[in-house]
């Protein structure tokens, strides 16, 4: 099976890490809808979330407050959305569960369509304040 988040958290492709145990890892989106847009994802593929054991649903849901906090406070968002994509239709482009954090920003507003691209080096440098923020 090829997947980029399996690869990912194997090291063999590119990610820039925010926390990790034994079980999840949580990276920076590389298309983030705003600064600080985190995945959020279980180490073992799972497809889809009606995939996985109940209790594996609960222990990953379980991570978001903790890593929420350390994004909003590192990027200075006041509030934020998540998001559980199953399936093609749903829009789930990557069939590895994940749950997307995407930071808000009161002078933004709430816009789920667009993305940016920053360069490797802005998201490291992200990546190294959050993890700071834990």
């Amino acid at each position: 099976m090829d997947c980029i988040f399996c690869d990912i958290i194997s090291s063999s492709r590119e990610g820039h890490f925010i926390y990790e145990d034994d079980n999840h890892v949580a990276f920076l989106d590389k298309y983030p809808i705003d600064k600080g847009h985190t995945l959020v994802v279980p180490k073992q593929h799972y497809e889809k979330i009606t995939d996985m054991p109940e209790e594996m649903v609960g222990i990953l849901f379980s991570k978001i407050p903790k890593i929420a906090q350390a994004i909003m406070k590192t990027t200075g968002a006041v509030a934020f959305s998540l998001a559980q994509n199953n399936g093609r239709a749903a829009k789930q482009i990557i069939p590895h569960v994940h749950v997307h954090i995407i930071p808000r920003y009161a002078e933004m507003g709430a816009v789920w369509t667009k993305r940016t691209i920053p360069s490797s080096d802005e998201l490291n440098s992200q990546a190294t304040q959050i993890k700071s923020n834990f």
